[in-house]
């Protein structure tokens, strides 16, 4: 049978809402878990609190409210001259599609009950510059075309143009401005967040609220989403949920996982952000074919690693930054490894630096360029202890007599002077002063100290490769 809408002739002030029939709507979410638009989890309400926590701790103890907290539904509205949004989904039954007329609205809203709400492109709520502007605690809702805006100031209470604490919700083409944080999710799984655009308040870096929060949320789908002038986007013992696509801009953290396991992070593009992926006490996942550029400033890097383990860093281009891959301590589990495979790092300050020396890490097929420095270490260690193979260096000093692409000899990166500022972080400063660089010239003449062999390529690419990736850099 044809999906039926039946049309109420409900008119709610300034909204219409639409019913469907009962058999209709199980039949269209039944097609949107088939396709993978919507996972398959259960209510939030029937599932048990530990199966979702196991031993971690609540979030009150993050000052971010209790793990049962409801929002109670608002009774007047923030800007009274504006018609109270509220009011319109109370009228709204469950199922139905509110679909609002042009205009602006007021906030806060609460939606507790499964129900498409679609601005058309030409709404707007207002939360009337204090507290949370929208709050969606329900299952199997969607929410578009909306505009969220002017959000409370208090990190106390994470005033937030949205909050999401059901599964299964879909939330697109959002035009999200002047919030503190973006959207915020707690234990909510299986959710879509789709085309929307989120910017925070015009504060500090510091003082901005983050962009788009996780908090025990897992299986969530962050897809196509555009990115600005935020503090951080963060995953907080949240696993297996999927960054596709998304653009980045004048951030601090592009993403940050904590505690966080088995996410992908895939086709994004980061500019102009202080750190573009950060993986802390982490471990599985992949960060794959993304584009960062530009992760500058005192602590910028585009990859990094803090006690984690068994992640795939693959197919990236990673020009432009203070640090291409930092590793701290990584991989951190016994037996584990981190591959850094088939990726583009050039133009760099630092190509690969390593905070430790731990081995675990495979390098191959990567193709360094341009980098000031290919690889640094730490401490007084050596990278040489991790695989090395089949990597393209731009600095590689030999032939290849056999013509097979495969230099005649290994490629052997010591530490000469140079060694110094990696020691010593002051000394950084002088690292291309003329003395530095007349020390290390005097030194691979005829050393005066030891030399530290960083690292020994045993097959590298003697041709550069050809350029592949089309992602442009703005």
């Amino acid at each position: 049978m044809p999906r039926r809408l039946l049309a109420a002739g409900v008119l709610c002030g300034l909204a219409l809402v639409v019913l469907p029939s009962p058999g209709d709507a199980e039949d269209a979410l039944t097609a949107l878990r088939r396709t993978g638009t919507i996972g398959s989890g259960r209510v939030l309400a029937d599932e048990p609190l530990d199966s979702r926590l196991g031993g971690m701790a609540e979030p009150a103890v993050a000052g971010w409210g209790g793990l049962n907290e409801q929002t109670p539904i608002p009774t007047e509205p923030r800007v009274s001259s504006l018609p109270f949004l509220q009011e319109l989904v109370n009228a709204a039954p469950a199922g139905s599609l509110l679909k609002l007329k042009p205009g602006r609205y007021s906030g806060p809203v609460v939606v507790d009950k499964p129900l498409t709400i679609d601005g058309g492109g030409e709404a707007s709520i207002d939360g009337g510059g204090k507290g949370t502007v929208f709050v969606l605690q329900a299952n199997d809702a969607v929410l578009r075309n909306l505009q969220l805006t002017n959000s409370g100031v208090s990190h106390d209470s994470d005033d937030a143009c949205l909050n999401v604490r059901g599964d299964r919700n879909v939330v697109e083409n959002l035009h999200i401005d002047d919030c503190l944080f973006g959207i915020d999710l707690k234990m909510s799984n299986d959710n879509v967040l789709r085309g929307n655009r989120i910017r925070s308040k015009p504060f500090e870096l510091g003082m901005r609220g983050d962009s788009l929060r996780l908090w025990y949320s897992h299986r969530n789908l962050i897809t196509d989403n555009l990115i600005e002038d935020s503090r951080d986007m963060v995953a907080w013992y949240s696993n297996e949920n999927h960054y596709l696509n998304n653009v980045a801009r004048r951030s601090r953290y592009s993403i940050h996982f904590m505690f966080a396991a088995d996410n992908l992070v895939e086709g994004n593009r980061f500019y102009d952000n202080a750190v573009g992926v950060n993986v802390m006490y982490s471990g599985g996942g992949a960060i794959r074919n993304n584009l960062f550029s530009h992760a500058n400033g005192p602590t910028g890097m585009a990859v990094g690693f803090k006690e984690a383990s068994s992640v795939l860093v693959e197919g990236n281009e990673i020009v432009y930054c203070a640090v291409g891959v930092g590793l701290d301590m990584s991989p951190f589990e016994p037996d584990t490894t981190i591959i850094i495979r088939g990726n583009r790092i050039a133009y760099n300050g630092i190509g690969i630096s390593f905070l430790s020396d731990k081995k675990g890490t495979i390098i191959e097929n990567n193709f360094f360029e341009g980098n000031l420095t290919q690889v640094a270490m730490g401490d007084t260690g050596s990278a040489s202890r991790n695989l090395w193979r089949g990597n393209y260096w731009d600095d590689y000093q030999g032939f290849d007599r056999n013509q097979d692409d495969v230099g005649d000899r290994p490629h052997e990166l010591y530490a000469y002077t140079d060694q110094l500022w990696m020691e010593v972080p002051y000394a950084r400063f002088f690292r291309n002063a003329p003395m530095m660089e007349t020390l290390d010239f005097l030194e691979r003449l005829a050393p005066f100290s030891t030399p530290v062999m960083l690292l020994r390529d045993e097959a590298p690419v003697f041709n550069k490769p050809q350029e592949t990736s089309k992602r442009s850099v703005k």
